[in-house]
């Protein structure tokens, strides 16, 4: 009897900075979501699409969900991962090795109307010290929910996620593929191009300017065979901005030469960058502007 084809929604959440973003590019094959060390990289729920013969997989990636609620960027983060446990089929809740904190707590509890199987995958294992703690660590936490299954993984080796891939497969629905089989996320390219120029200043800045940022692209089009892209790197505060640019203007430009070497990788083809930072005071505080600068949830 032949295989029934398998098709379905799987749903990565957990705490800021656990490598759900990490897991979801190694297992698509393919960089979807941007990473940094920096917790709330993430900042929308993006698809990232695996097809093949035997399934279509559909990993939601989502932003880290927290406690912190003192900011409405915060507030849309949390609201953006909450609203992608709807509707899915799996979901795998990603925790950092043996390090259990507050904010998995609160995870956990938002798991709780939750219905479909979910897999507790423990990333990160490598850092992990004391190999011996591990087991114990995995056996304390089964008794915290009826997990599916418990799986550790590295996302950074990609050790032991083809395991966690299969545990996936198991548990989708008999279904027909629901996106063409060439289609790898549900963003745009103008979305990615953004995503992409984040990326670089999150992982050129210091601590405190990368939540104060954010990146918009007022230009997207292809002329004489080649990409042009205008992007609008806004900032919260005054101060912010000579930052961002960097002495003589170094910073940015680097920022602009590494992102437009990923943006020709992604999209194949030749892309002229050119940056522009703009101050929105308080951005990240206001609902209406969070709303403009594409923070919604039908945003692409």
């Amino acid at each position: 009897m032949a295989t029934k084809y398998r098709c379905g929604f799987v749903a990565l959440v957990g705490r800021p900075n656990v490598g759900k973003s990490t897991i979801l590019n190694h297992l698509v094959g393919q960089k979807i979501s941007i990473t940094s060390r920096r917790p709330q990289t993430t900042r929308h729920s993006i698809l990232g699409i695996k097809t093949d013969q035997q399934a279509q997989i559909i990993f939601v990636d989502t932003p880290g969900l927290h406690t912190a609620q003192s900011r409405a960027i915060n507030r849309y983060l949390n609201r953006a991962a909450t609203d992608s446990l709807k509707d899915v089929d799996v979901v795998i809740f990603v925790v950092e090795g043996t390090r259990w904190q507050n904010d998995d707590d609160w995870v956990l509890k938002k798991l709780e109307k939750v219905t479909c199987p979910v897999i507790l995958a423990i990333n990160k294992t490598d850092r992990v010290s004391d190999k011996s703690l591990l087991l114990p660590h995995l056996h304390e936490l089964s008794k915290r929910r009826d997990f599916a299954e418990l799986i550790p993984v590295c996302a950074r080796t990609g050790e032991n996620l083809d395991a966690l891939e299969a545990a996936v497969r198991k548990l989708l629905p008999e279904s027909a593929a629901f996106f063409p089989e060439d289609q790898v996320t549900d963003r745009s390219e103008r979305f990615l191009a953004a995503e992409l120029v984040r990326e670089k200043l999150f992982r050129k800045m210091g601590d405190e300017i990368p939540y104060g940022l954010t990146v918009e692209i007022d230009r997207f089009k292809v002329e004489k065979n080649a990409l042009h892209v205008h992007a609008l790197i806004w900032v919260g505060k005054s101060s912010h901005k000579p930052i961002v640019i960097g002495k003589q203007g170094e910073r940015l430009k680097e920022v602009g030469r590494e992102a437009r070497i990923d943006m020709e990788k992604a999209f194949g083809q030749k892309v002229f960058l050119q940056l522009w930072v703009k101050v929105k005071e308080g951005w990240a505080d206001d609902e209406r502007a969070l709303h403009s600068l594409g923070y919604r949830q039908d945003s692409s």
